[in-house]
């Protein structure tokens, strides 16, 4: 919060320097090809640089093609003192720091210095690699070449990040054995310390003036105290989140405690392979193990059901379900006190008796928060419990209501700027939502619109005649309407689908149509190989269709002709089994608000804004936006929906949308949505 008593500059101090620097014949015009100016980035830039100077907050969404990577960085880089600027993806750091930095802190001859922060399990850890190189226990040929590779990799990289080796797949298994976890870390006694990956990009951030982070990095060190964060943010001046509209659910996610029987089968395969190696004679460690993995299984198979989430109160009370975690409660009592008498032969056996205390707190308190009076709690206290079955794991959730009163708190303190910039963040030019997710009553918000001509670039189609999405054959028939659009559009289309299921039968029936209509355009499905593999394959084809779910609704940028259809099939609302939405919307209806409006709707709208802004990337992109979902039309809130859609042309009618691809028809007539 921002200490009121400290002296406030004129917000405007910088506007003239603002002007200059994006002005025409300013230093980002001279060195940045193509650079042009736009009215919006320099409102938005200006803006930041007055919360930097008042050391205040500021909510700032920028539509697409406003540049707000260069209106954020301008200021950071003259004016914001020690910066720590988190972004969505591992992706998107690296990009900021390769090559958006670089740009504008030549630009301005600004002489800052920079530093990447990432978690631990990207950099390569010399104790366990050696321990890997030793004891060989890897099973596939792969692996062995990819651990040479990796051999090779650690005598000359400086950073240790396995994202310079690109040699090996980000994905290959081989990397869980050589890094480390914070349960698995030596610390201050590895043999290593002195030439540890982690703690010289730790160091190196403590010195930058700007230090890249992410998210997930971000909330995992408030709550966790483990990436190095922690030591940043007191010397912080400055804090900017880009694609803050994923703070909510990163920071629900780590704020919140998740145990699950998969830690403890990981622990068990540990103190089976340390306890071997280390105290063969100390106890019978086959039989100490076995008791416990059979006891986390049955755990699972307390719930027959392959996937499922149930809340903590809605488990009957007869169920094996409680029995079972008791089981498991005692077996890891049983493990840890034989491992207590083993734990000065090998630092490796100590550091699975902690891990093993640690499992056993984490389930008791979960035990404990299930009896817990609710009337007692604080807000930032108040827990939602719940429970999440996998194919061959159940995990045990702890996750806080509300993020908001957490999160203020972690922004007490010195006085700092606090920027938070995305896309979407608001609801037709409304932050209510946003800003009650993220506890910032009562903080300045702007929105700065796209510089582009949606009316003239884009259209927005809604089919007729479709069925309820809640219909059976609803996928077949967004595929039935589909087709005509993809084969008037000549392939180059993403397909954003809101299940998994909706993915898999579309790309099933797409199959089968392009065959019998011998149509030669591309197939990418989610799930056949990596997201960048898949988007750079999809961009080559230049006439491909690329179908997936969330994954791709979001931080997806392809340019030009490559894509110039996206249909969604439906409006994403979350799914109505979610205990977490459940108890957040019984939360607001308590007191007397309407979950669905106060909630789910707008959550969706952000939703939806990202898979729109897949669309129009730049000046020259056109494209028809398809949104198959008749709820669009059908319902009265459909409208507040496509209202805070970008400004598109809008049509119902099939023969419309089509001419829409050829450049005869460019200006066609368009029929009104509503």
């Amino acid at each position: 919060m921002t200490d009121n008593s400290a002296p406030t500059p004129d917000p405007g101090i910088h506007d003239a320097d603002i002007e200059q620097l994006f002005d025409i014949e300013g230093p980002l015009s001279q060195a940045v090809a193509g650079f042009r100016p736009r009215q919006s980035q320099t409102e938005m830039a200006k803006a930041i640089a007055s919360a930097i100077a008042s050391q205040s907050a500021l909510i700032a969404e920028a539509g697409t093609g406003t540049g707000k990577t260069f209106a954020y960085l301008v200021p950071a880089l003259l004016w914001g003192g020690k910066v720590i600027l988190s972004t969505g993806t591992k992706n998107l750091q690296d990009q900021l720091y390769l090559r958006d930095i670089p740009t504008v802190r030549k630009a301005l001859s600004a002489p800052v210095s920079v530093a990447l922060l990432k978690g631990r399990a990207n950099y390569v850890c010399h104790f366990h690699l050696e321990r890997t190189l030793q004891n060989g226990r890897l099973t596939s040929r792969e692996d062995v070449g990819y651990l040479r590779e990796i051999s090779r990799f650690v005598k000359t990289t400086s950073s240790g990040d396995k994202a310079e080796l690109s040699r090996v797949p980000e994905s290959a298994s081989v990397w869980n054995l050589v890094t480390s976890t914070r349960d698995t870390c030596m610390g201050a006694e590895c043999q290593y310390y002195q030439d540890c990956f982690v703690m010289k990009a730790r160091k190196e951030a403590q010195q930058a003036d700007v230090v890249v982070v992410n998210h997930h990095l971000f909330f995992a060190d408030v709550a966790l105290r483990d990436t190095g964060v922690a030591e940043l943010l007191p010397s912080a001046n400055t804090v900017i989140f880009d694609e803050a509209h994923q703070l909510p659910e990163t920071a629900t996610l780590f704020f919140g405690e998740t145990v699950s029987t998969s830690q403890v089968l990981e622990l068990c395969r540990d103190v089976l392979a340390e306890g071997l190696a280390h105290a063969r004679d100390g106890a019978d460690w086959a039989k100490v193990v076995s008791t416990v993995e059979r006891a986390a299984r049955d755990l699972r198979l307390a719930f027959p059901q392959d996937v499922m989430r149930l809340a903590a109160n809605q488990i009957a009370a007869s169920s094996p379900f409680f029995p079972a975690l008791e089981k498991l409660q005692d077996e890891l009592h049983g493990m840890i006190a034989v491992l207590e008498t083993q734990a000065e032969r090998a630092e490796t056996i100590e550091q699975c008796r902690t891990r093993a205390i640690e499992l056993s707190d984490k389930l008791a308190a979960w035990e404990g928060a299930q009896s817990a009076n609710p009337d007692t709690l604080t807000p930032e206290k108040e827990r939602v419990l719940w429970v999440e079955a996998f194919s061959s794991s159940l995990q045990l959730h702890q996750t806080p209501l509300s993020i908001a009163p957490i999160f203020s708190k972690q922004r007490e303190g010195s006085p700092r700027a606090w920027i938070f910039t995305s896309a979407t963040l608001a609801v037709k030019n409304d932050f209510n939502h946003y800003a009650s997710q993220m506890g910032l009553w009562n903080e300045p918000a702007q929105s700065w619109p796209s510089p582009f001509d949606y009316g003239k670039q884009g259209l927005l189609y809604v089919p007729e005649n479709l069925p309820q999405p809640n219909s059976l054959d609803y996928t077949d028939a967004v595929i039935d309407a589909a087709l005509p659009m993809i084969e008037a559009s000549g392939g180059r289309a993403f397909l954003l689908c809101t299940t998994i299921r909706a993915v898999n039968r579309a790309a099933e029936r797409l199959r089968e149509e392009f065959d019998k209509r011998k149509l030669p355009f591309p197939l990418f499905v989610q799930g056949e190989a990596g997201r960048t593999e898949l988007l750079d394959r999809f961009r080559a084809a230049g006439n491909a269709v690329l179908i997936g779910s969330q994954s791709f609704w979001e931080g997806v940028d392809v340019r030009g002709d490559a894509l110039s259809l996206v249909i969604i099939d439906k409006l994403p609302f979350s799914p109505p089994d979610d205990p977490v939405l459940a108890a957040r919307i019984d939360a607001l209806e308590r007191k007397g608000l309407n979950g669905f409006v106060h909630h789910q709707l707008p959550a969706a709208i952000i939703n939806l804004k990202q898979g729109a802004g897949r669309l129009i990337r730049d000046e020259t992109d056109r494209g028809v936006l398809m949104i198959c979902d008749p709820r669009l039309i059908s319902k009265p809130y459909g409208r507040r929906i496509w209202q805070s859609l970008p400004p598109f042309s809008r049509t119902r009618d099939a023969n419309v949308a089509k001419a829409f691809f050829s450049n005869a028809q460019q200006d066609a007539p368009t029929m009104q949505v509503g």
